[in-house]
């Protein structure tokens, strides 16, 4: 097992119900949302990357991430950032990086500020709440890897430290949020 640096956990195994249909192919700019948010990871220096996704198809053309597969989607968010997390452990990360396809905002500097100091939990400021993306150390592990439902890891960041950035308070759920964003064209 090589020790790696601080995975990302893209956690894209949603079914995008608000929206109606895949969100994580949705066109923004050149790229789909999940490709988007792939090289904003790469971008920010973090390794390995791991897409976690409900069917294969949806990780196609992203280069030279790993897929993971989530048999458990249904349950919600909680059953994505297990099996995310797990791979990152059985790879020797020392920390993870959760994130979203959806936050279109989101640049590679904010990714580096919150996976700064890796032996602490730091979660992005927005909206009045901290939420992700968000850094675990390794040592958090066995607490993301209890997590149940559709409720993520929203508990395990309160008090965190956080890096404020509001623009990430836009994520895409709706037709709306996907017209706003373009408009908006936030690009890397």
């Amino acid at each position: 097992m090589r020790a790696v640096s601080v995975a990302a956990v893209l956690l894209a195994a949603g079914a995008s119900q608000r929206l109606g249909w895949p969100k994580q192919t949705a066109i923004l700019g050149a790229e789909t949302l999940l490709q988007r948010a792939v090289r904003v990871a790469r971008q920010a220096g973090l390794s390995p990357i791991l897409v976690v996704v409900r069917e294969s198809w949806m990780a196609q053309g992203l280069g030279d991430c790993e897929v993971v597969l989530n048999p458990f989607a249904k349950e919600g968010v909680a059953s994505s950032i297990r099996c995310g997390v797990e791979r990152a452990r059985t790879l020797g990360a020392v920390g993870a990086a959760l994130m979203s396809c959806d936050q279109v905002a989101l640049r590679p500097e904010h990714l580096r500020q919150i996976c700064a100091q890796t032996d602490r939990v730091t979660g992005s400021g927005y909206a009045g709440k901290i939420g992700i993306p968000a850094y675990f150390p390794a040592s958090c592990f066995p607490s993301l890897l209890e997590l149940q439902g559709d409720v993520g890891a929203r508990d395990l960041l309160r008090g965190a430290a956080s890096v404020a950035d509001e623009a990430l308070g836009l994520d895409v759920d709706t037709e709306a949020d996907l017209v706003r964003a373009r408009s908006i064209q936030a690009t890397v």
